[in-house]
């Protein structure tokens, strides 16, 4: 890091209009378990008061039928954002009856794995594969690993180019090891998700495993981690080289999921295809380019057509000291970030420093919190408050452009518990949840996520509800079951026709060079 890089914030910062800044747009996705009230998991369906989960705008599942995510539309502001999120749950809880949302990004106490649920929505073509898709995750990475909850915080800015994002996520990439140790809030598990599995955790009581200076097991070799996906040397230089890594990954078949075959003896299938990456999605990451799709086009296919439209980040625990898994402070505290990545130089990468990156990930996942912990930046090691107080103090000004413009102080108290979360770690998440644990519940973590969900669901039906919101998402509800059923109605594709036109190699390709790889 350049000693010339507050400069240049400041001069990129300048020249920015204020029209630029004040269309950054954000949405949040937010994923939760259902769990039942002894804090075991729910494996009804997806309640039918929700809706169709392949249609419903703003309510679906993930990986399992009993893995909820909630998705807010665009936002002009953090608070906007917030509202609507909260709307969703409120909604939520008055359709799940005696069920709870789980609040923290490690499962709750989970059953063998073929007992959890996958994923179902429906008998259309569309519907189908998203369940293959998910049979096929289940045979590669296993059930448990899948029941992972988090928050995904898509972000936009005018103006921005494809070049431009990519250039963020380089700098992101670089420096996303603040975000896991500000708030990183998984630094324990229940017992059941590493049931016969080797995994390197402490006892911390009974059911109960974890480490003490954790910080986010989520994002540590417990979480999305894939020894397959850790040979694709993916780069962020551009979107041509990003494109050729995962378009590989894409149509390059790999040996063990070879050996899974498409399907059983039976018919019944059991994955996509035999490719080290059945879809898009499958592609682990901290950070994802990302481009609305349309009816039947691949995510890449989107993206070399048309370029990149926002960014993804998905390295966010829930946090369980926040009814909806987010607070508004550190949705603030994400736009400063992310405009600071956007700002700052950002320098090709390479393989040398995506591994050192992935090395800095995993030791503030497991270790964040230790006294003196050091990361390797370039040639040399510094220690974390000393990296993350530097990114501090050069977001001070975006953080104060900010508050200029949408009045109030919000940004630059965002920054300064961030601040205060550097200089005393018992202040951040995760030493807050071990705190709790051994507080109240003799260490265990599931009776303190009991607790907090008991808490959460609480304080959401206590909010105000009115007439006019419950029709709201009544209608879309009804709206979301009646465009399932026409989706189906629609289909007359044999699946197994309907799965290889899809995963056809042309369909990754763009029909035209996009200019400038669009804006």
């Amino acid at each position: 890091m350049s000693d010339l890089t507050p400069h240049r914030i400041l001069d990129s910062l300048r020249a920015l209009p204020a029209d630029r800044l004040r269309g950054v747009r954000r949405g949040i996705e937010k994923e939760s378990l259902r769990a039942q009230p002894d804090g075991s998991l729910a494996r009804t369906p997806h309640p039918a008061a929700l809706g169709s989960a392949l249609t419903h705008p703003r309510i679906t599942t993930d990986f399992s039928e009993s893995q909820l995510e909630l998705i807010t539309g665009v936002h002009g502001s953090a608070q906007a954002c917030l509202d609507e999120l909260t709307q969703i749950h409120q909604f939520v809880y008055r359709s799940i009856g005696d069920e709870r949302l789980w609040v923290a990004s490690m499962p709750c106490c989970l059953p063998a794995d073929e007992q959890i649920p996958i994923a179902r929505y429906g008998s259309s073509n569309i519907g189908r594969a998203k369940s293959v898709y998910r049979t096929g995750l289940s045979h590669r990475y296993g059930r448990r690993m899948q029941t992972i909850s988090g928050i995904h915080y898509n972000w936009s800015m005018p103006g921005v180019s494809t070049d431009g994002y990519f250039a963020l996520i380089r700098n992101f990439r670089r420096h996303a090891f603040l975000l896991i140790y500000l708030f990183g809030a998984s630094p324990a598990v229940c017992s059941s998700f590493v049931a016969g599995h080797p995994h390197g955790l402490q006892p911390l009581a009974d059911n109960t495993l974890g480490l003490p200076h954790a910080t986010s097991l989520r994002m540590g070799r417990l979480g999305y981690q894939s020894d397959a996906q850790a040979a694709l040397a993916v780069s962020y230089n551009s979107l041509d080289s990003y494109a050729a890594s995962l378009h590989d990954a894409l149509i390059r078949p790999h040996p063990a999921y070879e050996d899974i075959g498409v399907r059983d003896a039976d018919g019944e299938y059991r994955q996509l295809s035999t490719s080290l990456l059945q879809i898009e999605n499958e592609f682990y990451g901290t950070i994802r380019p990302k481009r609305v799709i349309r009816p039947g086009e691949r995510p890449l296919h989107a993206l070399r057509e048309r370029g990149v439209e926002y960014i993804e980040v998905r390295c966010m625990d829930l946090d369980p000291f926040v009814p909806v898994g987010i607070a508004e402070s550190t949705a603030r505290f994400l736009d400063v970030f992310l405009l600071h990545c956007l700002l700052a130089d950002s320098p090709q990468d390479s393989p040398q420093e995506t591994a050192a990156l992935a090395c800095n990930q995993e030791r503030v996942a497991a270790r964040g919190r230790e006294p003196g912990l050091r990361l390797q930046r370039g040639r040399t090691e510094v220690s974390l408050v000393e990296w993350g107080a530097q990114l501090l103090r050069e977001c001070a000004p975006i953080a104060a452009a900010l508050d200029a413009l949408h009045g109030g102080n919000g940004h630059r108290d965002a920054l300064l518990a961030a601040q205060a979360g550097l200089e005393n770690p018992a202040q951040l998440p995760s030493a807050r949840v071990l705190a709790a644990m051994a507080a109240s519940f003799g260490g265990a973590h599931v009776p303190f996520v009991r607790a907090r969900c008991e808490a959460a669901r609480q304080d959401l039906l206590a909010r105000p509800w009115s007439t006019a919101q419950a029709a709201h998402f009544q209608a879309l509800t009804q709206q979301s079951l009646q465009d399932r059923q026409a989706i189906e109605a629609a289909d007359r594709t044999p699946f197994e026709d309907f799965r290889q036109q899809y995963l056809a190699p042309e369909q990754l390709q763009p029909t035209r060079t996009a200019s400038a790889h669009g804006a």
